[in-house]
């Protein structure tokens, strides 16, 4: 029987990842000394035969190469520790399925589920079924809200996102030194998400003190949570919004200055707008347009100089905190978490394990490849390569 890992923020072996192969276990950083770790124990028995337990996947959607690298990273990780038995579920983002997909795996009689939500406040129902016949939830990236059953959470730090994106604007445009004044415009995500409303209220936790002293001026006045998201994060929609907020408060001559933007497949769809009406021109250069995720075609934009930043939230870590949470909930052990107090889902304080974020722009982005998070020898950066040698 393979000894499983016992605590994931004690040390780790680095593994070498290639684009499909196995993956790389990063270096995950230690708790804060006044970051509180969780004394309390899991699953009141273990399972029987742990090695032989159905582990379930309940993940959101095929189209966002992110959901494929945490699913792919974590089934690696706990294949090492010697688990065999899965069921993945992909749901394209339609809630309903999601809930179908998880009754089937309930059926199956799953002992752990791993559910990235299509929304989060749409699975109270269906998981207490789960918990009628003692699976295990574990909310992945997404938080799980309004129902007590929920084991544990992996999330990056989502406020920190948030905070980095704002920080790079105000760094680039010299708002800290007293410049400006410039024009801002504001994307949110999607207000089924639990995660949209810390990356938009880590961003501004900086930005709206220097739209109340004026330094930044959001032209369209549309600073609202509810009326800056993207529901699904979807690009197309984030494009549209851009192309009406570029016609109705920029035909005049105003420039956008820069865009916050929480994740990079809306950068996409800002930064094709921005394009369409002659931005990204030496006469007209694109504005700072942020992002999340560091996914390969926001790499190649900013390596093009295109999308100026995005947040790396380092998948390997999170899908090694959710393997090292699935068998601390198989084997009946403590589980590994570090923080108790971020989380609440409106019904209970969710148990968390939490991992930092990195923000990546033109001065950094090699670090992806040093790290082995991505390999340069792959096709998908023979347009790029000379930049990374």
């Amino acid at each position: 029987m393979k000894k499983f890992l016992t605590f994931l923020l004690i040390g780790g072996i680095v593994l070498s990842l290639a684009a499909c192969a196995t993956p790389a276990e990063p270096a995950v950083s230690e708790p804060a000394a006044d970051e509180p770790v969780a004394e309390e124990a899991a699953a009141e028995e273990p399972v029987e035969d742990p090695y032989s337990a159905l582990i379930g996947f309940a993940m959101p959607t095929h189209s966002d190469e992110s959901w494929l690298k945490h699913k792919s990273y974590m089934q690696g990780y706990l294949e090492e520790m010697g688990y065999t038995n899965f069921d993945e579920q992909w749901a394209e983002d339609v809630v309903a399925d999601q809930v179908n997909q998880i009754e089937n795996m309930i059926t199956k009689g799953v002992n752990v589920l791993v559910v990235a939500a299509v929304d989060g406040n749409s699975l109270g129902d269906v998981l207490a079924k789960a918990a009628a016949q003692g699976t295990k939830v574990i909310a992945y990236d997404r938080l799980i809200m309004n129902t007590e059953h929920v084991d544990a959470y992996v999330a990056g730090d989502n406020f920190g996102v948030g905070v980095k994106e704002a920080d790079y604007i105000i760094e680039k445009l010299g708002l800290a030194d007293g410049k400006g004044p410039f024009n801002v415009e504001i994307f949110a995500g999607s207000m089924d998400d639990n995660n949209s409303f810390f990356f938009f209220d880590g961003a501004m936790s900086l930005l709206q003190p220097y739209i109340d002293n004026g330094q930044i001026v959001v032209q369209s006045g549309q600073t609202a949570v509810e009326k800056v998201a993207i529901q699904q994060w979807d690009a197309a929609v984030a494009q549209a919004r851009m192309d009406n907020l570029l016609t109705a408060y920029y035909a005049d001559g105003e420039l956008v200055d820069a865009v916050l933007s929480p994740y990079d497949g809306l950068s996409i769809g800002i930064i094709s707008s921005l394009k369409n009406v002659g931005y990204g021109t030496a006469d007209q250069p694109l504005p700072i347009v942020t992002g999340q995720d560091a996914e390969v075609a926001t790499v190649i934009s900013i390596i093009n100089g295109e999308q100026a930043q995005t947040v790396w939230k380092d998948f390997r870590e999170s899908a090694k905190g959710g393997a090292a949470l699935v068998d601390a909930l198989i084997q009946g052990t403590e589980l590994p978490i570090n923080d108790t107090e971020t989380y609440h889902n409106g019904v209970k304080q969710i148990p968390s394990f939490l991992y930092p974020v990195k923000s990546v722009d033109a001065s950094n982005y090699m670090e992806l490849f040093d790290t082995g998070f991505y390999n340069k020898d792959d096709d998908m950066w023979a347009d790029v390569v000379d930049s990374l040698n």
